[in-house]
């Protein structure tokens, strides 16, 4: 009864907090789209290359989240921007490409080299086939990869309160510094119903975005 009271009292500042946590995250993924489908789309050409890349943001993946926004703060520094929203950002930023490069590149690389030769057939050009028939085929395995860069995100923003970018991490490290377990639930309760919120928003929007006759399949 206590946490309940707890979230009726600071529901402003929990809605704070969840737009500070909505706004880290939705710029990241969105400039992790932005950049890791053409990347995607371009390592399909070279196997070489494409294992290189994947390496390289398997490795990225791999750092612990704290000490990633850690090395922001010395990084950044240096333009003024050491601690808060920039960093974190960033952070997220190279945490999301994995999953959306490498779907983005399984997803092209196999696609059934028949529709290619159709495509092909047609007279249309290498871009014309790619924005005309690669990428609607291949757009519900990006999405899902993009679900998964979100969710996994989120929930990785969470550390982003101890380099002063807000966020709803700030209940659960003040709940743990203050031993108040009223904070903490509330924090933790708030980034998982934020998790399932923004999967199933993304999956309307992926079954929206797929073509009718690839959701007959």
């Amino acid at each position: 009864m206590d946490i309940l009271n707890y979230i009726i009292d600071n529901w402003g500042l929990i809605a704070t907090r969840t737009g500070e946590h909505v706004a880290i995250v939705g710029v990241a993924v969105a400039l992790a789209i932005a950049t890791g489908v053409p990347i995607g789309v371009a390592i399909t050409q070279n196997r070489r290359l494409a294992d290189a890349v994947l390496y390289v943001a398997s490795i990225m993946i791999t750092i612990p989240s704290i000490a990633l926004f850690g090395m922001m703060i010395p990084v950044l520094s240096l333009i003024g921007h050491g601690i808060g929203y920039l960093p974190a950002v960033i952070a997220v930023l190279l945490y999301s490409q994995l999953p959306i490069i490498r779907n983005t590149y399984a997803s092209i690389s196999n696609i059934d080299p028949a529709l290619r030769e159709a495509a092909r057939g047609m007279g249309l050009t290498r871009g014309q086939r790619l924005r005309e028939v690669e990428l609607p085929i291949a757009l519900p395995v990006i999405m899902a990869g993009v679900r998964v860069a979100v969710v996994m995100n989120i929930g990785v923003t969470a550390i982003a309160t101890y380099i002063g970018a807000g966020g709803l991490g700030a209940f659960i490290a003040r709940g743990i510094s203050q031993t108040d377990p009223r904070q903490l639930v509330t924090g933790a309760l708030a980034v998982s119903i934020l998790a399932v919120v923004a999967d199933l928003g993304l999956l309307g929007l992926q079954k929206r975005l797929t073509s009718p006759g690839l959701r007959k399949q």
